[in-house]
């Protein structure tokens, strides 16, 4: 029987990282801990390993994220790897997920983990996360379903997932609609999959995309800063269904009439922002005014959807179209 070969990629995160005893503070290591393993991991697969860079996740940008893409797509054109898998730092986990999703053009298993406590911490889950991780880019059943995220016993599709607790190791969830997978002793079960596939073309990542949060009492201060330091475009964590104080309707006028894309998002984290309300601020305004919604993203993947949109080039309609998906 051949063994399968696995491209295993370290970002860094709190999986590679360790606790001073000293001072209790967790940071980066000069050696990747996860390294030591190495033997241990072999004997699940044949791994290929690769470490572009070392960085807690509130560093990395959409530059990282590219530099990954490129990493995954060249192994796969050599045909060398039948699964991949990163470890990444939790904070913007999702998100380098999710840009994933949407740009790199392969159909093997590309598995996302991370952990929650530090390699010498008691109770640390970053080893068995990653066996797991490893056992699902190994499956069969994995192949077609887009990226995947990896932790605590489940496996969760790169659109969905987030980021839930700040320090709970069963932080990653999927509002709505839960995970796709389970990670068991005999094996990996999967019981749905995603219905769509997104796939876009980047051709430049320097589109500025704002992300705001909004609130009771919200006027129209930050958005006039938006567009006087050129923007390209900006997401909106709107009330409830996507509604806006109307205080915040002259910004958005602004933002319109300048060709600046406006997507509003909810800032609930189950259901979908639509455009009912026509009061003033309200959706069904806000639609008319020339705002995009979209369905059911929530900020930050909305705003890294919207970058690609506008690395694309693509017109308002397109982009509208994009949200809609």
């Amino acid at each position: 029987m051949n063994r399968k070969k696995i491209l295993l990629i370290h970002t860094g995160g709190t999986i590679s990282m360790s606790e001073d005893s000293s001072t209790g503070a967790v940071s980066t290591n000069e050696k990747n801990p996860l390294t030591d393993k190495t033997n241990e991991l072999h004997a699940l697969a044949d791994l290929i390993v690769e470490e572009p860079f070392n960085l807690p996740s509130p560093h990395i940008t959409v530059k990282e994220m590219n530099i990954l893409k490129n990493l995954i797509e060249d192994h796969v054109k050599r045909k060398d790897v039948s699964g991949v898998v990163i470890t990444h730092g939790t904070d913007t986990l999702e998100e380098t997920a999710y840009f994933l999703d949407l740009t790199v053009d392969v159909q093997l298993p590309v598995v996302l983990t991370g952990a929650m406590r530090s390699s010498n911490e008691i109770g640390s889950d970053g080893l068995y996360n990653l066996i797991s991780s490893i056992r699902v880019a190994m499956s069969e059943e994995a192949h077609y379903k887009g990226v995947l995220v990896v932790l605590n016993d489940e496996i969760h599709t790169a659109k969905n997932v987030t980021k839930t607790h700040t320090s709970n190791v069963s932080t990653f969830q999927s509002p709505q609609y839960g995970p796709i997978g389970i990670v068991t002793k005999r094996g990996i079960l999967f019981h749905h999959m995603p219905t769509k596939k997104e796939l876009y073309e980047i051709k430049d990542l320097n589109q500025k995309v704002a992300l705001l949060k909004a609130h009771a009492g919200m006027d129209s201060t930050l958005l006039h800063a938006i567009k006087e330091l050129n923007y390209d475009g900006v997401v909106i964590e709107a009330l409830g269904q996507g509604n806006l104080p109307p205080a915040a309707i002259d910004g958005i006028k602004e933002m319109t009439a300048a060709n600046i894309p406006v997507v509003i998002v909810s800032r609930c984290f189950n259901g979908i922002a639509q455009d009912v309300y026509g009061y003033e601020g309200g959706g069904k305004h806000l639609k008319e005014l020339g705002v995009i919604f979209s369905n059911g993203l929530n900020g930050q993947k909305a705003r890294l959807k919207l970058m690609i949109g506008l690395a694309n080039q693509q017109t308002k309609p397109e982009i509208e179209k994009m949200f809609g998906l």
